[in-house]
């Protein structure tokens, strides 16, 4: 289990090594229509397409959170329906190559996103959600907002077990 990180700087470089590490992985994955066929042996789920689509919705949604709860004390925002933004985003008619593109460019503003955050609002509480939705941190949403990616991209990869996600 990774210690928690206590700096805008680390949480950065967690993410920068989890985009440079799996870029070159996702390259290699050729275009065609085995990456917009289900991802599952069950023949269910997301093809390969639409899950990395999900990741290009994630960091969407999660980059609008961090800069709230950057800007404001406190954030308290929505959860996403993501299988309806998957479906009508039609990731599974995007070119393979457009999508890790899309993928790639969303998580290098990110990354200069959190390395600027002041280490003090890292602290920030938030909430994602309705009402009963926990509060959480800034530096936390960050940390999970990594995480959660890497639980996608072990799929996305067809690597087994994928990463534990939750934490």
């Amino acid at each position: 289990m990774q210690p928690p990180m206590n700096s805008p700087r680390e949480l950065a470089a967690y993410l920068e090594r989890t985009v440079a590490t799996e870029l070159p992985n996702l390259r290699a994955i050729p275009d065609g229509p085995e990456t917009a066929a289900p991802n599952r042996p069950s023949g269910e789920g997301w093809s390969q397409r639409e899950e990395l689509g999900h990741l290009v919705d994630s960091a969407v949604n999660n980059h609008a959170r961090f800069v709230r709860a950057t800007l404001e004390p406190t954030y308290a925002g929505p959860g996403y329906d993501q299988e309806g933004w998957v479906a009508v985003h039609r990731y599974q008619e995007i070119p393979w190559k457009e999508l890790v593109d899309v993928w790639h460019a969303h998580n290098r503003i990110l990354l200069r996103l959190i390395a600027a955050i002041p280490p003090a609002k890292l602290a920030t509480p938030c909430r994602v959600g309705g009402v009963g939705a926990g509060l959480v941190t800034l530096g936390f949403m960050i940390d999970d907002y990594v995480l959660h990616m890497q639980h996608h991209l072990d799929n996305v990869l067809r690597r087994s077990p994928p990463t534990k996600y939750p934490r």
